[in-house]
């Protein structure tokens, strides 16, 4: 595993450490750009079966979530409710991530994490930087697309903001884009504490944003 030192959410974020875990069957279909999340902490990719779940910044510790049958059947429900237009899709995909918060929270410890965490929290081992929720958040949304839980959207490239010119600080987002209109939407864990509702809104939007 290789060691790396990255500006996220504002401020930087601590060198990786050496973890070493099992690579999971089946990897998802991925763009350079999400291949990339992967590949610059020295992890494996989500599979239909598995993700890895990233949390203490920058990865720097890691938990494997293997989906068994109830959590694949509670996830399908939550889809489940989208299927009658794009905005209800969005709006189960914010339910998705809920469950997925609350399912590791207690097991990793982030049920006590705070919204916009980074550095000068002084508690990453209970908490997500920015680039620990880009990664989980895209993680979760290529396993749901695996799944084919998706009728209004497929999985965008993460998204990263930034301009020290205007005071902007570097953040980092996952992103979803609608099918038919083609508008990336983002889904943004960060900003919010344990067990909230994401941002899901336009990219457009959020990429001006302080």
């Amino acid at each position: 595993m290789v060691g790396a030192r990255v500006l996220c959410c504002g401020l930087a974020a601590a060198a990786l450490g050496w973890l070493w875990i099992s690579g999971p069957a089946a990897a998802v279909e991925l763009t350079p750009a999400q291949e990339a999340l992967y590949t610059t902490v020295s992890i494996f990719p989500p599979s239909g079966m598995s993700m890895t779940v990233c949390y203490g910044f920058v990865c720097r510790r890691r938990e494997v979530l293997d989906f068994g049958p109830a959590d694949r059947a509670a996830l399908t429900k939550i889809l489940g409710t989208g299927r009658g237009s794009s905005a209800a899709e969005r709006a189960a995909v914010q339910k998705a991530v809920i469950w997925f918060d609350r399912h590791m929270g207690p097991i990793i410890g982030t049920d006590k994490r705070v919204a916009n965490a980074d550095i000068r929290a002084l508690d990453d081992k209970h908490n997500f930087d920015c680039w620990d929720t880009t990664r989980n958040t895209t993680s979760l949304l290529l396993v749901l697309q695996q799944w084919g839980l998706f009728k209004y959207h497929t999985v965008g490239d993460p998204h990263y903001r930034g301009n020290a010119l205007v005071l902007q600080l570097p953040h980092n987002t996952a992103v979803l884009v609608d099918r038919a209109t083609k508008t990336e939407w983002v889904v943004d864990m960060w900003t919010r504490g344990y067990g909230q509702p994401p941002d899901v809104k336009p990219l457009a939007e959020w990429i001006k944003e302080d």
